[in-house]
């Protein structure tokens, strides 16, 4: 499973590519807003940072704006995925990137259906939204379940499924055992999946032991 980030925040990815867990970043409108930076030297910067994939979202609605605004994303480096949302004009916009060769993020899937969509129209990857539909009352990890289901079924669909709104470190656990390709989540997530009491106990006790010892290794 490959693991993205969830942020525009510089600091938050090259911390996280410094550890070399770091496979890619996703970006949008409401975490542009966030870092307060200037949204394309932004992106330049973070695909400066990280070689994997960096979506980088359209602003507009309109098919013909859309795809004037993923044609100039797509120029800023070779490791964008330019992200469109799931509508018809927006399945148009991936149709036309990707079969110039532009990586292309299908992002606000909520359903099977629309991710069969955007795998006939090229798209890179398919972003379902776990936590939102957890949020009102459905079961998130069952639509990834679906559509890892349906993409298997066909050799031909090169679609990864990266698994999007992750709220917690069940949702990256389950969502590997599910078979995904990749999920996406909030740093601090990312940072949970270290912790266990056992290994914070377990660390102290080797510490307090070894000083008893009164060794030193350097």
């Amino acid at each position: 499973m490959k693991f993205f980030v969830d942020t525009a925040d510089i600091n938050d990815i090259r911390d996280l590519a410094s550890t070399g867990l770091l496979d890619g970043v996703t970006t949008n409108p409401s975490l542009i807003m966030k870092a307060g930076k200037a949204f394309i030297p932004l992106i330049e910067e973070i695909c400066s940072v990280v070689s994997g994939p960096v979506s980088a979202e359209v602003a507009s609605t309109d098919y013909e704006t859309m795809l004037k605004e993923g044609k100039k994303l797509a120029k800023i480096a070779k490791n964008v995925a330019v992200k469109v949302p799931l509508t018809p004009a927006g399945l148009k916009v991936c149709k036309a990137l990707s079969d110039e060769g532009t990586m292309v993020n299908v992002t606000l899937c909520f359903s099977a259906s629309q991710a069969i969509l955007a795998a006939k129209a090229g798209a890179a990857f398919i972003s379902p939204f776990v936590g939102r539909l957890d949020d009102i009352g459905a079961d998130g990890l069952n639509l990834i379940a679906d559509i890892v289901e349906i993409y298997n079924n066909y050799d031909d669909w090169n679609t990864e499924v990266l698994v999007a709104s992750v709220r917690h470190p069940i949702h990256i656990v389950e969502s590997a055992k599910i078979g995904a390709h990749v999920v996406t989540c909030p740093p601090d997530v990312i940072k949970k999946l270290y912790s266990h009491p056992l290994t914070d106990k377990g660390l102290a006790a080797f510490v307090e032991d070894w000083k008893k010892t009164g060794q030193s290794i350097l």
